[in-house]
Parts: C-alpha cells; structure tokens; sequence
C-alpha cells in the first residue's frame, strides 16, 4: 500500500478544511512537502483548491522548488484545462496531472491528454457526494458544484477514456477524521481496474489498517492525520 501526502493549496498556502469548507492555513507547501519526503512518503499529490474556479494554476513554481530536493512520485491537480497546462506541469517537475473538473465538462480531454502523455501520466480525481442511499453524485471546483454525474457511471467512463489511476476523496467525509467512506469504496471496488487512491476522512492507524485489510490493492491519501501530527510517518510505513 502506497502511503502519499495529498496537500491542497490556495495561495500559496497548504489548507485544510471538512467537507472541502471552512478552510484554515496549515503551512508552506514546500516545508510541509520536504518534511514529509524526509519521514519516507510514498508519493505527494498537490491540489490546487482555487485554480478551477477561476481557471488557473498557481502551482508550477512551487512544484519547481518541491522537486528540487525531493525524489519521489509528485502529482499536481487543479485547473489542469489543456495540453499546454499538462506540458507546463510536467516540465516543472511533476510525474502526473490530477484531472476533475475540466474533465467533466469535456470528457474527450481524457482520451487526448493520455494519447499524448501516456494513461500513466494522467490521473482521474473525482470528489464524490452522497445524494441518497446508495448513491454518489460527481462534484467539481472542489466540491462546489455538481455536475450530474453519477459516480460508477463516471468511473467507468474516466476508465474507458484511458486515465491511468484514480484519486476518490469522499465530499461527506473529507477533513473529519472519522475515518474513510466504506460505503462509497464498497460500492465501486469491483469495478475499478486502475490504481486506486483513497481519499477522505483517515483520522488514524486503525482506519488504514482496515483499507489495508479490506481493500488491499488500493492506496491512500492522506492529509488531516499528517498535517495534525495524530501520527508518524514510520508508523503508517510498518502497518
């Protein structure tokens, strides 16, 4: 199980929220980053949690900085809306690009960005929402606004478009620590044939133990229980 540090900026700043709201500061994205790569993260993903709302990436030069002194699978996301802001990532210095909002307004970019760079290259962050029992509505510019998708639905379509792996945070238990969405990740399990990140609501060992155990071919994206020192690094590492 790959253990990586999912951080979301604006302005510059690492944020966390619940149910992707009520955002505070955390820190400087390149400490946090450097800090996390030191204890032995897997991967880092960064999530620019403004850029699709007003159409812009603010991350290339904090990648560039991050990716001098760090050596491990870095994946940037938000307001990726073209070949030439996937280019522009990768030249800084990102392995990956996380796509969610554009994607679902023009779902053919998929197939384009992965004919050009590769199915390993792109990845298909989806927010999901719970709307009734048993059902997920996809969610876009950081879980503001719907988009009248339905989740397995639309993981099979992101799959069929070729993306490579995929990044599932739950709306509902983002930033609440009280441990992942088995609901949601039960329902879709089955059916996903890429790489799985998981996302939303770990807030201990425990809740990783039990994807561990439950969902062993998947991996998890952590935020709360990093930022908030609930845990160490080499502790997630020996589970």
């Amino acid at each position: 199980m790959r253990i990586i540090a999912r951080l979301d900026i604006k302005n510059e700043f690492v944020i966390k929220g619940i149910n992707l709201e009520g955002l505070r500061k955390i820190g400087d994205p390149i400490k946090i980053a450097q800090n996390y790569y030191n204890q032995g993260i897997d991967e880092i993903i960064l999530i620019d949690s403004v850029a699709s709302l007003y159409e812009r990436n603010n991350l290339f030069n904090i990648i560039e900085k991050i990716t001098e002194s760090i050596f491990i699978p870095i994946t940037l996301g938000g307001g990726i809306r073209s070949i030439k802001d996937i280019d522009r990532a990768l030249k800084a210095g990102a392995d990956k690009v996380a796509i969610n909002s554009y994607a679902t307004e023009n779902p053919e970019f998929i197939r384009k960005a992965v004919n050009i760079f590769g199915s390993s290259t792109i990845m298909s962050y989806i927010e999901a929402k719970n709307i009734s029992d048993g059902n997920w509505e996809i969610f876009k510019n950081y879980g503001r606004e719907k988009t009248g998708y339905n989740l397995l639905d639309w993981i099979k379509k992101v799959q069929d478009l070729g993306c490579g792996e995929i990044l599932l945070t739950s709306i509902d238990h983002e930033g609440t620590q009280s441990g992942f969405d088995l609901n949601l990740i039960e329902s879709i399990y089955k059916d996903i044939n890429v790489p799985l990140i998981i996302s939303g609501g770990c807030g201990s060992i425990e809740h990783i133990k039990e994807i561990k155990i439950k969902y062993p071919e998947s991996s998890v994206g952590l935020a709360s229980i990093l930022h908030y020192n609930k845990t160490d690094l080499k502790k997630l590492k020996d589970i």
